[in-house]
């Protein structure tokens, strides 16, 4: 153990999961405990590679002749959703000495990459650059910014994606570029009832062949137990409803690291002022009172599967635009099978004072579906909806090409 700014750290992954045993943050549990053990050994393997590379570098102070370090082979951790996945592996980028790494939720990389080709062939055309494949290029840039990539929640939806995995990661593994994942799926269930899938099945086995694949499944869902014991809906919005909705976070996100999130919709962007993992927290005025709409609810829902929001008031005559936004926002949460975790001025049923307007019977369906979301039967289904139902990737590209 280190002492860093005052505060206590753990060198290692194991170390780290007993002290949150020991405080009471989590179970202890066998399952954990291999992956935990999996990730160190991955991190003295690249810190060994690390100190090659340094003494590869200096070589010619020592006379000696460069070898080539064997590669590192990464980790494929997945599982069913709240087993601790993405916990474990956010301990791991935390405490891994390597300066070039990069956490990222694995639609984000992909948007990335997508991105990062075509501009590429836009440079081509305009003759700035001489390589007609996009890939290779790409995958040299990806690696000089990161040579360990931690990817959360990788899925594989979108044909676009599918059809360049198995080149784009066979020039990131030659560049030395480390791989771990989480993810709810096997690598052979990857993209399993996808279109042209036998074009797929080569990324398969390049997955297997560059990462040691990991099944973590315990008996309990620990994050689902451990919100059904917290509120979901608080109300009134004062202090207490914050330190509620702050004891509620800290649950869901089980300390891990929380920065702003921006989602690329084109020609624009969204910003997500609190987010880590497959959770966002907002407040009432950041998704209500600026200019958004159904695509930017879409983005929302497509990227996260639980959402906070803070401090929701009594909306009236003077609140219909605020109103008609937050109705549409609910419906898109309800319509994914999102869990909402809520502070409000008042109980859903008053929570729209104005007397006349359509807004009147829509908001009854907006109150009707926030009581719902608050059910048990909704909070015991959520895990298992969210796995069925998902917006179509397809289907929001091409709204959010649209605007």
């Amino acid at each position: 153990m280190h002492l860093r700014d005052g505060l206590q750290t753990h060198a290692t992954v194991r170390q780290r999961y007993d002290h949150l045993v020991d405080t009471g943050m989590v179970d202890r549990d066998a399952a954990q405990e291999r992956i935990a053990a999996a990730l160190d050994r991955l991190t003295d393997e690249i810190s060994a590679k690390r100190l090659a590379k340094k003494s590869s570098a200096l070589g010619w102070l020592f006379a000696r002749k460069h070898q080539p370090s064997e590669a590192v082979k990464g980790l494929y951790i997945h599982g069913g959703v709240g087993r601790g996945k993405t916990m474990l592996m956010d301990m791991f980028f935390e405490l891994l000495p390597v300066r070039r790494k990069r956490r990222v939720h694995f639609n984000d990389f992909m948007a990335d990459v997508q991105d990062r080709i075509q501009k590429h062939r836009q440079a081509r055309k305009e003759g700035t650059v001489k390589e007609d494949d996009p890939i290779p290029p790409v995958a040299r840039g990806l690696a000089e910014q990161a040579w360990v990539l931690c990817f959360d929640e990788f899925s594989v939806t979108d044909i676009a994606d599918a059809m360049i995995l198995s080149r784009l990661f066979s020039a990131l593994f030659a560049n030395g570029v480390v791989l771990v994942a989480t993810s709810n799926v096997a690598p052979q269930d990857l993209y399993r009832d996808g279109l042209n899938r036998q074009l797929f099945l080569p990324f398969i086995s390049l997955l297997e062949r560059n990462a040691d694949v990991m099944t973590l499944d315990t008996e309990k869902d620990y994050r689902q137990e451990r919100l059904n014991r917290l509120p979901v809906y608080v109300t009134p919005a004062d202090e207490a409803a914050d330190r509620a909705l702050d004891d509620a976070w800290k649950a869901m996100t089980h300390g891990r690291p929380v920065a702003e999130v921006t989602l690329t919709l084109k020609g624009r962007q969204l910003v997500v002022p609190r987010a880590t993992g497959d959770a966002a927290r907002f407040s009432f005025a950041d998704l209500c009172e600026k200019p958004l709409g159904a695509r930017d609810y879409l983005a929302i829902a497509g990227r996260f599967s639980t959402v906070f929001i803070d401090h929701v008031p009594v909306l009236g005559e003077g609140k219909r635009n605020e109103a008609k936004r937050f109705i549409l926002l609910i419906d898109t949460l309800y319509d994914h099978h999102m869990r909402l975790v809520m502070s409000a001025a008042a109980d859903p049923s008053g929570l729209y004072s104005a007397r006349r307007g359509t807004e009147v019977f829509e908001f009854e369906r907006t109150a009707s579906r926030l009581i719902e979301m608050q059910s048990r039967d909704w909070l015991e289904g959520w895990a298992e909806r969210r796995k069925l139902i998902r917006p179509d990737p397809d289907q929001l590209r091409a709204d959010t090409a649209a605007q």
